[in-house]
């Protein structure tokens, strides 16, 4: 059985799904709470996801470059003055403290051109609301330096860097 999300990484949308025997798959469709409490899955979703199963079969080294610019980019944030999460991820969290702090923080960011989200609670713990960067394999390497020059300027502004 493989299970997966149909989020971020593929297609970037809603919903997931369940990779099984047909009697398992049977199964679920008859018993599960989350099958049985949500909608279908839009085709553009399975379609996009399909999609980018295709892309990394054919383009592997995006992957490659993907695990490059998450690692640089968390390096080169910690040099600036930040503390982002560890981790390997591509999606790399920055703690700033307080849900309205996260919000304004991410409306800057968007002002300087850099699209990133801001959390607060009750999605994170009260007081752990965070700013999370999503890279991409996209990213050429001067969009990724105008976006450290951008947090280097917010953070500063703001008081969360010195």
């Amino acid at each position: 059985m493989i299970t997966s999300t149909l989020g971020k990484a593929l297609g970037g949308a809603a919903g997931g799904f369940v990779a099984a025997s047909g009697e398992v798959c049977d199964l679920l469709a008859q018993r599960s709470r989350p099958q049985l409490f949500s909608n279908a899955l839009p085709p553009t979703v399975a379609c996009s996801a399909l999609e980018s199963v295709r892309v990394l079969r054919r383009e592997p080294e995006l992957v490659s470059r993907l695990r490059v610019l998450s690692e640089t980019f968390r390096s080169r944030l910690r040099e600036i003055g930040y503390a982002p999460l560890d981790g390997e991820a591509a999606i790399i969290p920055i703690i700033v403290g307080e849900t309205a702090f996260a919000i304004r923080m991410s409306e800057r960011l968007l002002d300087e051109g850099v699209f990133v989200t801001g959390f607060g609670f009750p999605v994170v713990p009260e007081g752990a609301a965070r700013i999370r960067v999503q890279m991409s394999a996209a990213l050429d390497d001067a969009q990724v330096e105008r976006a450290l020059e951008a947090f280097a300027r917010v953070g500063s502004e703001l008081g969360l860097i010195s």
